[in-house]
C-alpha cells in the first residue's frame, strides 16, 4: 500500500510556535484569523486549532502571486503555507514564518462568513455549533475536553482497570426516575404495530454502571466512558438529553478506597489541564474568570475535605447563608447548598459520605445504621456535585429486601442479583459526567459551551 501523500503534511502551529529560527522550509496549514496588508510586505495571522496562539505569516513582494492571493484572502480563508521560521521582531511571539509560497486552499465569503467580526456572544455562537470551534473560546474549551478525555485513560490505566463497552441499549434504568428514551422500530405502513425487536420494551442507557459491576465481577477493576442519555424535559443550564459519563467499578474495594480513587482521580485530570494548557486557561481566564488557574491549583494542591451527610446538615444550619431551599434532615442537597460546602465553608472540593437511603438508588450499600447507606458525592466550586457514587449493595437478601421497598421489577434485575448469589465481593464505583468536568477546567457556566454538539429539548441536532 502506498504511504505517498499528494503534499507536505503540514506542521501543527503549536510545535511550529515551539521551534527555533532555523535555514530549513516547513509547511504549515491552517485557516485565516486576520490579514494586513502595506506596500511592501502583508502579514496574516494563521491557525490550524492546535494552539490558542496563531502564528504570524510574513508575505513578501518576492513571493509568486502573492499578491493576487492576499487580496483574495479573508477571515475564515483556508491556506497552505511553505517558509522559513525566523526570528519575530513583534512583541509576544519568538518566531514567524517568512513565506516563500501561499496557496489558496479555500475561500470565505467576508460578506456571508458568520465569525468574520470578533466578541460574538456565547449564546450566538452556540446557534451554530458547526462553526464554533473555530472561535478562541471554543477552540481552548475542545482543546482542554481532549486533554481530560486523554488523562481519564491514563489515570485509569495507571490504576489497574480495564476499559469496557457496556451497551446503549438497555430495559433497565439504572437510576430509577424513569426519564429515558424508548428505543423502537418504525411501524409498516398500514399494518399492526408489532412485538418490540428485544421482546420487551428497551430504551438508550442513563448509565453503564450495572452493566460495569457485571463487568468488575469477571475482570476486577473496570471502567467505562461513553455516551448516556435522559429524556429530562428541562432546559437548563446544567441539564442535556446527551452527555458523556466515566463510571469505574471495582471489586474488592470499599467507600474509603472509592474516595481515594475519585480524589485522585479529578486530580490528575486537573493537572493535565494546568500543565499543557496555560495559554488556553489565560484566554479563559482573561474572558471568563480571572481566578480560573489558581482554582485548578488549589484544587491538586491540598486532600479534598471529608464529612457525613449529617455534618454537612449541622454545617449548613449554622451558617449564615440564605438557601431557596430547605434544610434538614432527610432533605436532599442542592446544588446551592453544595456550592456553599464547597465555596464558602471549605473553600476546596468536600466528599460528603453517608446519605439517607431514601435520596439514594436502589443498589447502594445499606449501614448497620438502617438510615443511611455508604454514598459519596464529590462537590467541588463553581459546580456543585461532579461525582456520585457509593460502594454497592453485595448482600443478596438486603438487596432483594430494597427492590420489594421500592417497588421495581424483580424480574428485570435477575441477572443482577446473580452477581450476588455467585461470589459476592464488596464492591464500589462512581459516576461522574465529563460536561461538568469540562465546565470545572473552563470557566463555562452553561453544560451546551463544553460539548460540540448538544442535544437538549427543542434544539434541532446539527
Amino acid at each position: 500500500m502506498s504511504s505517498h501523500v499528494p503534499f507536505d503534511v503540514p506542521v501543527p502551529i503549536d510545535q511550529v510556535l515551539l521551534t527555533a529560527a532555523g535555514p530549513h522550509p516547513i509547511t504549515v496549514a491552517g485557516w485565516v484569523r486576520s490579514v494586513r496588508v502595506s506596500k511592501a510586505v502583508s502579514f496574516i495571522a494563521l491557525s490550524d486549532g492546535s494552539s490558542a496562539k496563531t502564528l504570524q505569516v510574513v508575505v513578501g513582494d518576492a513571493v509568486p502571486d502573492g499578491a493576487s492571493t492576499i487580496a483574495a484572502l479573508s477571515t475564515g480563508a483556508s491556506v497552505r503555507v511553505t517558509g522559513n521560521l525566523v526570528v519575530s521582531p513583534a512583541k509576544g511571539q519568538a518566531v514567524e514564518l517568512s513565506a516563500h509560497t501561499v496557496e489558496l486552499l479555500g475561500a470565505s465569503d467576508a460578506e456571508t462568513y458568520p465569525l468574520q467580526k470578533k466578541g460574538h456572544t456565547l449564546e450566538f455562537l452556540r446557534s451554530m455549533p458547526h462553526l464554533r470551534s473555530r472561535s478562541n473560546t471554543f477552540g481552548a474549551v475542545f482543546r482542554i475536553r481532549s486533554t481530560l478525555a486523554q488523562a481519564t485513560h491514563s489515570y485509569f490505566a495507571q490504576n489497574g482497570f480495564r476499559y469496557v463497552h457496556t451497551p446503549l441499549i438497555t430495559t433497565s434504568d439504572c437510576e430509577g426516575g424513569g426519564e429515558m428514551f424508548e428505543v423502537v422500530t418504525p411501524e409498516a405502513e398500514g399494518k399492526a404495530k408489532t412485538e418490540p425487536f428485544f421482546g420487551r420494551r428497551a430504551y438508550l442507557t442513563v448509565s453503564g454502571q450495572l452493566a460495569g459491576e457485571a463487568l468488575a465481577y469477571g475482570l476486577g477493576r473496570v471502567y467505562t466512558f461513553g455516551p448516556t442519555f435522559r429524556a429530562e424535559n428541562s432546559n437548563t443550564a446544567r441539564h442535556l438529553a446527551e452527555f458523556w459519563m466515566i463510571e469505574p467499578e471495582a471489586a474488592f474495594f470499599d467507600l474509603a478506597a472509592n474516595m481515594a480513587l475519585a480524589e485522585g482521580y479529578l486530580q490528575a485530570c486537573i493537572q493535565a489541564v494546568l500543565t499543557r494548557h496555560g495559554d488556553d486557561l489565560a484566554f479563559l481566564g482573561q474572558h471568563y474568570d480571572k481566578t480560573l488557574t489558581a482554582q485548578l491549583e488549589a484544587m491538586v494542591a491540598e486532600p479534598f475535605a471529608r464529612i457525613t451527610y449529617t455534618e454537612a446538615q449541622e454545617i449548613l444550619a449554622k451558617s449564615k447563608a440564605s438557601f431557596t431551599y430547605p434544610i434538614g434532615w432527610g432533605k436532599d442537597l442542592q446544588s446551592e447548598h453544595e456550592r456553599y460546602l464547597a465555596e464558602q465553608h471549605f473553600k476546596k472540593p468536600v466528599i460528603v459520605t453517608h446519605y439517607p437511603k431514601e435520596l439514594k438508588a436502589f443498589y447502594m450499600y445499606q449501614n448497620d445504621d438502617g438510615r443511611t447507606v455508604g454514598a459519596m458525592d464529590v462537590l467541588v466550586p463553581r459546580i456543585g456535585e461532579i461525582i456520585g457514587g457509593s460502594q454497592r449493595e453485595h448482600r443478596l437478601a438486603k438487596l432483594e429486601a430494597r427492590l420489594k421497598e421500592l417497588n421495581m421489577v424483580e424480574a428485570d434485575y435477575a441477572w443482577y442479583f446473580d452477581l450476588n448469589r455467585y461470589g459476592a465481593v464488596p464492591h464500589a464505583g462512581f459516576g461522574l459526567g465529563f460536561e461538568r468536568l469540562v465546565m470545572l477546567c473552563t470557566a463555562m457556566t452553561n453544560i451546551r459551551d463544553v460539548i460540540p454538539f448538544p442535544r437538549a429539548p427543542g434544539l434541532a441536532p446539527c
